[in-house]
């Protein structure tokens, strides 16, 4: 269980990552070759308080959780590290030359780590140390349903258009795919938290909301305040380091630079929600577990696409959303795995093995293409 009060550096964390990241961005980073040592000190340290506060957010964004109780505590939290991520690929779309399929890297790399490596973990572990884990099919069908759709109409439906080059859509196109994501995203939302709300909650969860009215409003403010001071923070804290990356592996002529920069800031975004699912698991909340790790999948998509697109239609940069034919038989071996994983309604250290395999299997090709 969760205690309503967080220690004095929870609150002085976020402050301090705020005050960096504006100091970085007013200010840079001094350049050249003699400078050389400083650039290297100022991301090793911008880096240590960006993951720093990336933990922070999560006591803010888990004491929130606990004190407006499931589902929304979860929305919270995905709501939270999904404008986190939307922000930081927009800024890094809009960074000197044009970059047309970060977004789509980014995306695909999301759904990658939390269908095969966030959700292979909480399985393999919440098993390992309960046996098996029992979970609602109906909640967990009614997610996968939602992400088999919006992962086929943005990332492969692209290749299969005549209006344009392969793998991006023509303006019309853009707009309606961006539509029917935010359309199905909202549905979902709306069936977690009104209509079927019953079938996406862990009866032995701990988040209920039974204590959020034993909370002053202060705190509830309090938490929610520095929750966004530390996602500003990250947010542009992040687009630093990522910006960096990006530039070194540029200079070092690294193929398949798009997907690591894509893969990393997948990975940073993901860090507060998928430490939440593994501790879900743990706990024997599998259902929880998977309503945060598959449901920041849903947002990522569902929010992240109309807002690059968005960008994209303003801007006049060029966007490529359709996956490579390798990419596809990843994503689709994936998907049916989920499938069959979830069917049962309950799960084993080898239902999680097979997942994680899936996840080393995506992490080699992307080191080795």
């Amino acid at each position: 269980m969760i205690s309503h009060h967080l220690p004095a550096s929870s609150y002085v964390v976020p402050l301090g990552a705020l005050a960096l990241a504006i100091a970085v961005q007013l200010f840079g980073v001094p350049g050249g070759p003699g400078h050389a040592w400083v650039t290297v000190l100022v991301s090793l340290i911008t880096l240590a308080i960006l993951l720093v506060t990336v933990f922070v957010v999560l006591e803010h964004a888990e004491a929130l959780a606990f004190r407006l109780g499931q589902p929304y505590g979860t929305l919270l939290l995905t709501f939270a590290v999904t404008t986190v991520e939307v922000s930081i690929i927009v800024s890094m779309m809009l960074h000197g030359a044009n970059n047309p399929t970060l977004a789509r890297e980014s995306v695909f790399s999301t759904v990658m780590i939390v269908c095969a490596g966030v959700v292979g973990l909480c399985l393999t572990l919440g098993a390992w140390q309960h046996r098996q884990q029992d979970l609602k099919r109906q909640g967990t069908s009614a997610i996968l349903s939602v992400l088999t759709a919006l992962t086929v109409l943005t990332l492969v439906l692209p290749n299969y258009t005549l209006s344009t080059d392969p793998g991006s859509f023509s303006p019309v196109q853009l707009i309606f795919v961006s539509f029917c994501s935010v359309l199905l995203y909202a549905s979902f939302v709306f069936a977690q938290t009104v209509r079927q709300r019953e079938d996406f909650l862990d009866e032995s969860a701990a988040y209920t909301g039974v204590h959020a009215g034993n909370t002053s409003r202060r705190a509830l403010y309090a938490n929610a305040l520095f929750l966004v001071i530390g996602l500003v923070g990250i947010v542009l804290l992040a687009e630093q380091v990522a910006v960096g990356i990006e530039d070194g592996l540029a200079a070092l002529n690294v193929a398949q630079s798009d997907s690591i920069v894509g893969a990393f800031i997948a990975t940073l975004v993901l860090l507060p929600e998928g430490l939440a699912a593994i501790r879900a698991a743990l706990n024997n909340e599998l259902q929880r577990s998977l309503n945060i790790a598959l449901g920041s999948a849903l947002a990522t998509i569902g929010l992240t696409i109309p807002a690059v697109g968005m960008a994209s239609l303003i801007t006049g940069r060029e966007l490529t959303l359709g996956l490579s034919s390798g990419d596809t038989v990843l994503l689709a071996l994936i998907l049916s795995i989920s499938i069959h994983s979830f069917g049962t309604g309950r799960t084993t250290v080898l239902t999680g093995m097979v997942h994680l395999v899936v996840f080393i299997a995506f992490v080699l090709l992307l080191a080795v293409p």
